[in-house]
């Protein structure tokens, strides 16, 4: 879907503005999509264009009004907001290996969409993630355990029609498992946050999962 950029938007973006509420409440869930795809193939093609600045940082203390919320792994490789060429006021980022979903990840969700009127959830994974490939290799290590047996639905997903080796050094099998796992988290949320799902059911927003490609910075959208 190729969707003309809001107005508002675009005129605040131009102007290198902070995002108000009316430009906010104006976007739909498709347009902040949009936005974010056109972002990341600036990102992707090296056309970086920044609009940090000390006036920005002033306007965004009085209030924010992000278009969106991206839960990401803590990959250290993955700069969120560089990736979608987003800056000061534009995206929530929540940040946890593996970008699994717990009831701390679902309130600050629901703090992104109900309170500060995000309208859209992007859980995106990446490949060669480290937390897939630990929970994989059925690694138990202190609070980790609990976090990677988030993972597990994913490879058993994975691994019912899955030909080759099912092993954490089979790179087709890792993405197979970092695929299964965001798609699973975006059913999570929706199971976990009553008050997210029917703000999705009503159309105020939508909880779509992508994928982060390391090795050329593009961004596929699932």
């Amino acid at each position: 879907m190729d969707i003309a950029p809001n107005k508002l938007y675009a005129k605040a973006m131009t102007n290198k503005k902070i995002l108000t509420a009316e430009v906010q409440s104006k976007l739909t869930p498709d347009e902040v999509i949009e936005i974010l795809k056109r972002g990341n193939n600036e990102f992707a093609n090296c056309n970086h264009a920044g609009k940090n600045s000390i006036e920005r940082m002033r306007d965004a203390a009085k209030g924010q009004y992000p278009a969106a919320v991206i839960l990401s792994c803590i990959d250290s490789r993955i700069p969120v907001e560089a990736v979608f060429q987003c800056d000061i006021g534009d995206i929530f980022v929540v940040r946890v290996a593996g970008n699994i979903v717990s009831s701390d990840i679902s309130g600050s969700l629901e703090f992104a969409c109900k309170v500060s009127g995000a309208k859209l959830i992007v859980v995106m994974g990446h490949e060669h993630c480290g937390a897939i490939k630990l929970a994989i290799d059925n690694i138990e290590l202190g609070n980790m355990t609990g976090l990677l047996s988030k993972i597990k639905p994913a490879i058993t997903q994975a691994k019912a029609n899955f030909r080759s080796e099912a092993k954490s050094s089979n790179t087709k099998f890792v993405e197979k498992v970092c695929h299964a796992n965001v798609k699973l988290m975006v059913n999570e949320i929706r199971n976990n946050s009553p008050i997210l799902k029917e703000m999705e059911d009503k159309g105020e927003i939508k909880i779509t999962g992508a994928v982060y490609h390391l090795e050329n910075g593009k961004v596929e959208f699932l």
